[in-house]
């Protein structure tokens, strides 16, 4: 092999390794955008869940809520019905004693 061919041998080795290594960094960079992209859908997907579990919680919370006011409301109002009802009875007693107050 003479000077030239060496030399040639060796620039012929140099371009296939710069070919190489624009090969290689085009994956990587490849490689690098997939695991982006990749990663941003799991993120999103985390938040969707996220935001599906808690909206549900949320629902599931007011609704038990409503359930439990609708119990006291009634209990309340059954309390305000006895009320009104024993004191049917007394009124025309009540009645007749503040009448009587102010006669006397």
């Amino acid at each position: 092999m003479g000077r030239e061919e060496v030399l040639r041998a060796i620039r012929q080795a140099e371009s296939e390794a710069k070919e190489t290594i624009a090969k290689a960094e085009a994956q990587a960079s490849e490689i690098i955008s997939k695991a982006r992209l990749t990663a941003t859908e799991i993120i999103q997907a985390g938040r969707s869940d996220s935001e599906s579990n808690s909206q549900s919680l949320i629902s599931e919370a007011k609704n038990a809520a409503e359930s439990e006011a609708k119990k006291v409301s009634k209990e309340g109002d059954s309390k305000i019905g006895s009320i009104h009802d024993g004191g049917e009875g007394s009124r025309t007693e009540a009645v007749n004693a503040v009448l009587d107050a102010f006669r006397s």
